[in-house]
């Protein structure tokens, strides 16, 4: 993926909406990849083009040192797909809707937290890193994808991360448990 030929490497969030669990997770991403040669956007399936991050999310995630000023919600296309080489998704049914849209995108392609699985024990010293912008994302997602008949896969109901929106926010701090408990391992992995 990645067509564009850039050296800069592009991680692409999605969800639903992409008002809260996408946006949240790039967000958290972008923190903890400052200063990579490594770019982190969202989109979403059925986003409200332009809506602002649902403001239990904002809140959450201002609490997490992140910044969700900004964001405005945007739909997922084929061409949005085609310019990431990795896209981390909220659930497996997101990451079959990304591949039945683009089919190429399979190889690159995991829900956020089968990735964390995958990569589990990558990071510093590993094998692959961010250092070289896209050519290092490229290799970590290669790597994490030979590890998918490898590593055991867990449940969906252990994968999904659950949709908050207009649900309280009990279940927006449930969101960010579940992504939080994954976000170590994706962001060691990427930081190499």
């Amino acid at each position: 993926m990645g067509l564009g030929g850039s050296t800069t490497g592009l991680i692409l969030v999605v969800c639903t909406g992409n008002v809260c669990r996408s946006p949240f997770i790039e967000r958290l991403l972008r923190l903890h990849l400052a200063g990579s040669p490594v770019e982190v956007a969202s989109a979403g399936t059925g986003a409200p083009a332009g809506e602002p991050m649902d403001p239990l999310a904002a809140d959450l995630l201002t609490a997490l040192g992140a910044d969700p000023r900004g964001h405005g919600a945007r739909q997922l296309t084929r061409a949005v797909v085609a310019g990431a080489d990795l896209v981390l998704t909220a659930t497996r049914r997101h990451r079959g809707q990304v591949v039945a849209m683009s089919p190429v995108a399979l190889p690159c392609t995991f829900a956020f937290r089968d990735f964390a699985l995958l990569v589990h024990g990558l990071g510093p010293g590993g094998p692959v890193g961010l250092q070289e912008g896209a050519d290092g994302l490229r290799e970590l997602v290669r790597v994490a994808a030979a590890r998918r008949g490898l590593v055991p896969p867990r449940p969906a109901g252990e994968v999904d991360i659950v949709d908050p929106y207009r649900r309280g926010r009990p279940v927006f701090e449930q969101m960010a448990d579940e992504v939080m408990g994954a976000l170590p391992d994706v962001a060691r992995a990427l930081r190499g």
